[in-house]
């Protein structure tokens, strides 16, 4: 055997690099339309050799150095064969010879195992253009590609030169004696040396010992004997772990192989060990994993492998994982092999729990009654995701389950119960709940006195309470009075549940009819008591129901609520460390009637007033929108225009600051009840600032205190002024929003600044504010009322002459709409104001 070129593998290249560019660029001089093509296959082939210099750390070996030199001497023989001026047929010779070197870079590709797959498609594509080409004047491809290296084939001669001739006889041989010397060394190789070579072997040993190996393997040269005397099997599948990844692919492929060949071979890759190694390759790259996944699904015909492979930490993961990957073969495959593996009911339940759970309900549904329990216990215990719940009642868990519940034994109707109530959280499972006709059953339990049934009262509460928040339990009219009827028979438990499910009963839209009947039943009467319960999601509960049927029972709450009643509520709101008991107790004092001044005056007496403001004032951040709007509703109670005395008392405890801030900060509807508290108290604003105007007299108050409006000295808390309070522009910014629901509060707020002895300088006021332009864009989508109160405020404004002849024209346009499509009650006032914009006779037919 020659010795191995000593250059550095660098310097190799590079230097080869530099004879094909010099072959190509003699090749391009010679104005031959062939030889013109060959430059075109050398430059290709240069840019390979480039990327090869680029990996020579994967390279650099003894079988691609040779193959490196056969293109090397190849070059040589071409360059003298260019320049030859003899040379005889040019098209035969240049074909062979750009065979020659495809020969020479298949052995490259044949011998590069480590080198990266886009690398080798590369080398493959131009080794395939090289043995494919045909010399006519132009390049084109054979229709028969060849697969590899291949002794070179007898051909003519090329040019008659003897001395050429003579060369290139000797350069092709040499390349042959190389060629056939590196396919050689394969066969020189004894069964121990390639056992040796693939157990112990370094990098390039291992490489090269695995090469012959899969080669001898593709040519049907190794025998079963062989592979069992050898302990194949079991040497590829411990060098998986350490080796290299393309040659983990090989690996895998031969594995497979052997596999599919000889039964034998399955059992020996069945072991826990071999198992284990295999499933390491499922969390590497694509191929990889497409290779394992294969290979298992070939090993899932032996049941050990069904038991072995649920155990291994992570298989059933990424397995599911895969199944809902992007490469369709691997999600295939994994689909089949978890299929497989589902036959074992660990196996299923490991499923479910990463998320794959159609083996869990084909237990549900067909399993025996001991798997049946097993799946819903299990599935009562899992942490599920509303995505998880969802796929769980898609593939028709919640069926099965309910039948369980409604024909199996005590164990089986626990289990099935407990699974429901965690599914019950998504609403989409719920109406599968009421579509199954559970709601019967379940109150039938709840009102059984069998001591066996008694365990499963809790979660048929807890069931029922979520199927409650669907409208659709209204379906049955008795479920509210069935369960108010259960109220004070139950555990705390169960109790705490009743009433989450009546309050979302009582909430719904559609419920008037229910809620009739709960107050013919004394609802309120009922829950009462339970206002003063030490358990605090029994309160909780209690308060929230009394909260919701306060909106749509006020009569009903007035008749109820007694002084003491009051005071626990208003005891709760000062006490309770909860802010959401804090805003259902507000809003149950917010729907209490105006009209109730016996109400309002235990509620003035408890202190409600300043304890109110302290807590908005105390962390305004903190408030929920839900509180907010329950205290801006306890205002307007403090705000009444006939109660002056009362109004002062809410100023003086710097209700009007905080009713400000609620313009700006608060939710729509606290925006809306803070707007119409305001309008309560600028009522009276012009009255008390002619009855403080003599007391002003002994101590003149400072210049900051004169009002435009009233002309004259306003203090917020003592006139209530609009104006020095700062109101008037945040109610004109909410004008200005797309949200219509509050325009009537607000503009029964602003036209207080227009009553008759101020209605100038309130209508000045308003449109240096910009609140004129924001009346008139709101008047087409405002309400009916809303825009009658716009009228009104319009005709006082456009009484100014200098407002009527500025806003005018933008008006008129809105005016004329509105007498046109607008309301019938509105054609009076609108003809009005046309009238004064002289648009309109004032004995129009409008009139």
């Amino acid at each position: 055997m020659k010795k191995t070129d000593s250059r550095a593998f660098p310097e190799l290249i590079s230097e080869l690099v530099a004879s094909v560019e010099e072959v190509s660029s003699i090749a391009k001089d010679s104005e031959k339309g062939l030889f013109i093509e060959f430059s075109c296959l050398l430059n290709k082939l240069g840019l390979i050799l480039s990327d090869i210099k680029d990996n020579k750390d994967v390279m650099d070996t003894r079988t691609i150095r040779k193959a490196i030199e056969s293109i090397e001497k190849e070059l040589q023989r071409v360059k003298t064969l260019i320049k030859s001026p003899d040379s005889k047929q040019p098209n035969t010779w240049i074909e062979n010879v750009t065979q020659d070197l495809g020969r020479s870079l298949g052995l490259v590709l044949f011998a590069s195992i480590d080198l990266h797959l886009e690398m080798k498609e590369k080398i493959s594509k131009l080794h395939k253009e090289f043995m494919n080409v045909r010399f006519n004047g132009s390049l084109a491809p054979s229709s028969s590609p060849s697969l590899g290296p291949s002794p070179s084939p007898s051909r003519p001669s090329s040019p008659s030169h003897g001395y050429e001739f003579v060369t290139a006889n000797a350069s092709e041989t040499e390349i042959e004696e190389e060629r056939t010397e590196i396919i050689e060394e394969r066969s020189n190789l004894t069964i121990d040396d390639v056992i040796l070579q693939l157990k112990y072997g370094n990098d390039e040993e291992f490489n090269f010992a695995l090469l012959w190996f899969n080669e001898s393997i593709r040519q049907g040269l190794i025998t079963n004997e062989w592979i069992n005397e050898g302990g194949i099997v079991l040497i590829l599948v411990n060098r998986l772990s350490s080796c290299k990844p393309n040659n983990r692919l090989i690996i895998l492929r031969i594995l497979q192989k052997l596999a599919s060949e000889n039964s034998e071979n399955k059992e020996k890759m069945a072991d826990a060990a071999s198992l284990s190694a295999l499933v390491k390759s499922l969390t590497r790259d694509t191929e990889e994993r497409r290779e394992a996944v294969g290979l298992l699904l070939d090993l899932s015909d032996l049941q050990a492998v069904w038991r072995r492979l649920g155990r291994i930490q992570g298989c059933i993961v990424m397995l599911v994982t895969m199944l809902n990957g992007d490469d369709p073969i691997a999600s295939s495959n994994a689909g089949k092999l978890l299929n497989a593996l589902s036959s074992n009911t660990q196996n299923a339940l490991h499923m479910a729990e990463a998320g794959y759970f159609k083996p869990l309900v084909h237990y549900l549904k067909e399993g025996s009654d001991m798997s049946k329990i097993l799946m819903a216990t299990a599935l009562s215990r899992m942490e599920l995701t509303d995505q998880s719940r969802a796929s769980l009642g898609e593939d028709g868990a919640v069926e099965p389950l309910v039948k369980m519940f409604n024909a199996g034994k005590l164990e089986a109707k626990l289990s099935a119960l407990n699974a429901l109530q965690n599914l019950s959280n998504l609403s989409e499972n719920v109406q599968r709940l009421i579509n199954s006709g559970i709601v019967v059953s379940l109150l039938q339990l709840l009102f059984s006195v069998t001591s066996v049934l008694m365990t499963l009262r809790e979660p048929a509460s807890a069931i029922l309470a979520r199927i409650a928040k669907s409208e659709s339990i209204l379906v049955n009219q008795d479920v509210a009075q069935q369960m108010l009827s259960l109220l004070n028979l139950s555990s705390p438990i169960i109790q705490c549940h009743l009433l989450q499910a009546l309050n979302s009963i009582a909430g719904h839209p559609n419920a008037s009819k229910v809620r009739s009947k709960m107050k013919e039943n004394g609802v309120i009467h009922l829950l009462l008591p339970f206002l003063t319960e030490s358990n605090m999601k029994i309160r909780t509960g209690a308060l929230d129901l009394l909260y919701t049927l306060s909106q749509h029972l006020p009569e009903e709450l007035t008749e109820q609520l007694g002084e003491s009643h009051l005071n626990t509520i208003v005891n709760i709101i000062s006490s309770s460390p909860l802010e959401t008991d804090k805003a259902a107790a507000v809003g149950i004092l917010s729907n209490i009637p105006i009209s109730n001044k016996k109400a309002t005056e235990v509620l003035k007496k408890s202190n409600l007033l300043p304890i109110l403001i302290s807590m908005m004032n105390s962390s305004p951040s903190m408030i929920s929108n839900s509180l907010a709007e329950g205290v801006a509703g306890v205002l307007i109670r403090f705000t009444v225009p006939s109660d002056k005395k009362l109004q002062l008392l809410a100023a003086q405890n710097e209700a009007i600051p905080l009713l400000v801030k609620l313009l700006s900060c608060g939710s729509l509807v606290a925006k809306c009840r803070a707007a119409a508290a305001l309008a309560q108290l600028s009522q009276n604003s012009v009255s008390l600032w002619k009855s403080k105007k003599k007391s002003w007299f002994c101590v003149p108050p400072s210049a900051a205190a004169f009002c435009n409006v009233h002309d004259g000295y306003c203090i917020v808390n003592n006139t209530f002024c609009l104006v020095k309070a700062g109101a008037i522009p945040p109610l004109i910014q909410i004008l200005e929003g797309k949200e219509r629901e509050a325009d009537e509060a607000v503009l029964n707020a602003m036209a207080t600044l227009l009553q008759d002895e101020i209605w100038e300088n309130g209508s000045d006021y308003i449109a240096k504010n910009a609140g004129v332009e924001a009346i008139i864009k709101i008047m087409e989508t405002a309400s009916v009322k809303a825009q009658e109160k716009a009228l009104w405020i319009l005709e006082r404004v456009f009484g100014v002459e200098e407002l009527r002849v500025k806003y005018g024209e933008s008006a008129q346009v809105v005016l004329i709409d509105l007498a046109q499509k607008g309301d019938p009650r509105l054609k009076s006032t609108t003809a009005k104001l046309l009238a004064q914009l002289e648009l309109l006779q004032f004995q129009s037919s409008y009139f």
